[in-house]
């Protein structure tokens, strides 16, 4: 048998990243295992808000920060009064793999085919029949893993997006803007008797004349389509006379918002998409990988160290540190939220993020985050019904599909844990 390692990951994105550096930090034998190379460049953009980011002390590995940062849900915009940031990806990257490199960790180029358990270690043998083995196996390769097993849904809602960096012929934004979400409509052939899907467009100056353009659906069962989205922006742009000179980067998102959350049983740990750590309400993760990495490292290693501690063990305690009791509420109630998003129509959508971004910085950015505990969720709840109008409370007051079963279960483990 091979030499067993602490831990392999396999995966190489952000995720199996974020995990391996703090894995090697506390002195782990860690190795990886993934079909490319850590090193190749990652293709889509991440974004960030700034309280986040100054609570993590990382501000140097943004590219950009904006301080104008507005909405349009009507032709009166909406300013945010906060930063938001755009990850330098390869700062980034290198942030994780400084002190992967240092520790020395190996990284093996293959793709996994089947792994086999014991009582004390797990071995992964890859497509050209190479064994590698370890006390425990974080598998982060997203939300299309093959080794994490969870329940099945038939009601997965998907985030997709088109985007373009690039030069256009007139500046599509004020200089220095981000524009998080402008989901006016006027600027698009469609209204919501001929077409009930909005989308939004997500935009940023990115300076010396390149801009950032991103036509973006929440989330829905049937997923927008690539070429609605491209033509959707084109639109946008169509009406105010600009065209596209240059494309730098076409970028392209489809990833699910509400994938069940694991079985929490399983020898195999997950990471980042894998576990369903995307927030169902907004579809970040970068902040919430980095201040659950940690924590999830932590308790692997303290739980290795323990002699005789079976890898059932150490993976059952390795998940509950991963999705505590709070978190696994929380996560359902975002999920509720999306379940009430997707159900809105034009009109109750608009009114809705008005009125969210009416809530105290504090509340609606730590919701955007999740970095509020469920006493702040829930009160940052209460205020959002009482400001709201009555289009809105309308909306959530109506129950269908999911959204009885997730308030009942999340009311269940409330229950459970006082």
């Amino acid at each position: 048998m091979n030499f067993i390692a602490d831990v392999l990951i396999i995966g190489a994105g952000p995720a199996a990243l974020a995990i391996a550096s703090e894995l090697c930090q506390r002195g782990l034998q860690v190795e990886g295992l993934a079909s490319i190379s850590p090193e190749v460049p990652w293709e889509n953009t991440y974004g960030i808000w700034g309280s986040e980011v100054d609570d993590l002390c990382i501000s140097s590995l943004l590219s950009h920060r904006w301080s104008d940062c507005t909405s349009y849900f009507t032709d009166v915009p909406i300013p945010h009064k906060t930063d938001y940031g755009l990850f330098d990806k390869n700062l980034l990257k290198g942030h994780w793999l400084s002190s992967i490199n240092s520790s020395k960790m190996v990284w093996h180029l293959g793709e996994a085919a089947y792994i086999e358990h014991s009582q004390f270690y797990s071995s992964v043998t890859t497509t050209k029949g190479l064994i590698y083995s370890a006390r425990l196996i974080i598998e982060a390769t997203g939300h299309q893993s093959r080794f994490i097993s969870r329940p099945t849904s038939e009601t997965i809602a998907y985030q997709t997006a088109y985007g373009v960096i690039g030069r256009f012929s007139e500046p599509p934004l004020k200089a220095g803007q981000l524009v998080l979400m402008d989901y006016r409509q006027n600027n698009l052939n469609i209204t919501e008797s001929n077409n009930p899907v909005p989308t939004f467009l997500y935009a940023m100056d990115l300076g010396e004349g390149v801009f950032f353009l991103e036509e973006t659906s929440l989330a829905f069962s049937r997923p927008v389509s690539y070429s609605e989205l491209y033509s959707r922006l084109y639109q946008r742009l169509t009406k105010f006379n600009i065209s596209i000179l240059e494309v730098k980067h076409e970028e392209f998102c489809l990833f699910p918002m509400n994938l069940p959350l694991p079985n929490l049983k399983q020898q195999v740990i997950a990471f980042g998409s894998a576990a369903s750590m995307v927030h169902p309400s907004t579809g970040y993760m970068i902040g919430t990988l980095m201040r659950r990495a940690p924590i999830l490292a932590e308790a692997i290693a303290n739980n290795l160290s323990i002699s005789n501690l079976s890898s059932t063990i150490v993976a059952e305690r390795a998940w509950a540190s991963l999705w505590s009791d709070e978190l696994i509420e929380r996560h359902m109630i975002f999920q509720f939220g999306l379940e009430k998003l997707m159900r809105f129509s034009h009109s109750q959508l608009f009114y809705f993020f008005d009125s969210f971004f009416k809530l105290p910085l504090p509340q609606w950015s730590g919701f955007l985050a999740n970095t509020l505990s469920m006493s702040q969720l829930v009160g940052a709840m209460i205020r959002l019904w009482v400001i709201s109008p009555w289009i809105v409370k309308w909306g959530l007051m109506r129950l269908k599909g999911k959204e009885t079963e997730l308030a009942l279960k999340s009311i269940f483990i409330h229950v459970a844990k006082g």
